[in-house]
């Protein structure tokens, strides 16, 4: 015979020639030798050994312990308390009873949004990081959910947990932000033939994911060729002249044109412009050459206009100074003041009035 001690929360199974015999709780115990005993500790969760069932043939054995069973498709978290334990995968558990609470919460694999279930705080715990897909919505994206290639629903910021299992899970994210669409270099005919080269840019947003993601093939291709289409169809009814005097109309045409199609994408567009128009090389020339005339003739033109009103002005002096002596006389006096500040010495002879004499002088 032999003597074994079980401590106080623990219990021990008795095994005979390797099969169960019985269960043995705090206290001393005598055993024969063909026996031998097994402790184990009431505040941990055990693996099921193959005699399980055997064992809880033993109503005592039933009675102070509880089995967990975790299908193939699921994981547990053990807790006992409040505090987490571990993390039990696929097959048959148990504990014995008495001394401290367990809880178990089940997940399944089968369902991604199960991990509902799991409380916050344990999310970004290490030991399930396996068994967790993660994503993270930024506050300028919105996100499209699918599970095993359909779609769910739209997810909005945030960071968002399902479990990974044997179903798929996958967010496509779009950026929700205003973005600028450059067309560079799109070479086009006016009406009069004349080729050139328009640089246009739009500003859009999305602003429905599901259209623009879902409902649509390369959302940004599309709305790319509706402006270009636009852009295109207007320039077209246009001489190169009229399209020069008349850009913030083909603005506006296009704005009219892509708005109502974008909005079928999920797109709104929100400003649209040419940002510049390049001609040929001839043509260009012969705009440098028409403009240089243009100016030129308006030169000529003002120049003849400033000579007609200086004529004028003369013709009006003579009149007035013709019709009224005194204005003669100052205005006599006006020029011989003139005439004297360039004159460094004045001769005066034959005992002449000196007025008299420059009078003579400057009236010759």
């Amino acid at each position: 015979m032999k003597r074994v001690r079980i401590n106080v929360g623990k219990v021990a199974i008795v095994f005979k020639n390797g099969d169960y015999n019985r269960l043995i709780t705090e206290g001393s115990h005598w055993l024969s030798m063909r026996e031998n005993a097994v402790v184990y500790s009431k505040s941990e969760i055990f693996r099921a050994p193959q005699m399980i069932d055997v064992m809880l043939a033993d109503e005592r054995f039933k009675q102070a312990t509880e089995v967990v069973e975790i299908a193939d498709n699921e994981i547990a978290l053990s807790y006992f308390g409040k505090n987490f334990s571990e993390i039990l995968r696929p097959g048959r558990y148990f504990y014995f009873k008495g001394l401290v609470e367990l809880k178990v919460v089940t997940l399944d694999l089968n369902d991604p949004e199960s991990v509902n279930v799991i409380e916050k705080s344990m999310l970004r715990n290490f030991n399930l990081k396996e068994f967790l897909h993660e994503f993270k919505i930024e506050s300028s994206e919105e996100g499209l959910l699918f599970f095993d290639g359909k779609f769910e629903r739209v997810l909005s910021k945030g960071l968002y947990f399902f479990t990974k299992g044997t179903t798929p899970v996958e967010v496509l994210k779009i950026d929700m932000r205003q973005i600028q669409l450059e067309l560079s270099g799109q070479e086009m005919l006016t009406k009069d033939k004349a080729a050139l080269r328009i640089n246009f840019q739009a500003n859009y947003k999305v602003v429905d994911a599901q259209k623009a993601l879902l409902d649509s093939k390369d959302f940004e291709k599309q709305l790319y060729t509706l402006i270009q289409l636009g852009l295109r169809g207007f320039v077209g009814t246009l001489t190169l002249d009229e399209l020069l005097a008349a850009k913030e109309k083909v603005t506006d045409f296009v704005l009219d044109y892509v708005r109502v199609k974008a909005m079928n994408l999920g797109v709104e567009v929100l400003t649209a412009g040419i940002r510049d128009i390049v001609l040929p090389g001839e043509v260009k020339d012969i705009m440098n050459k028409v403009l240089v005339a243009q100016k030129s003739a308006e030169a000529n033109t003002i120049a003849r206009r400033e000579e007609t009103a200086a004529t004028r002005s003369l013709l009006n002096t003579a009149k007035l100074m013709e019709e009224n002596d005194m204005l003669f006389k100052l205005k006599e006096m006006e020029y011989i003041e003139k005439i004297a500040d360039k004159i460094g010495e004045v001769t005066v002879s034959n005992g002449g009035k000196v007025l008299d004499q420059l009078t003579s002088v400057f009236s010759k």
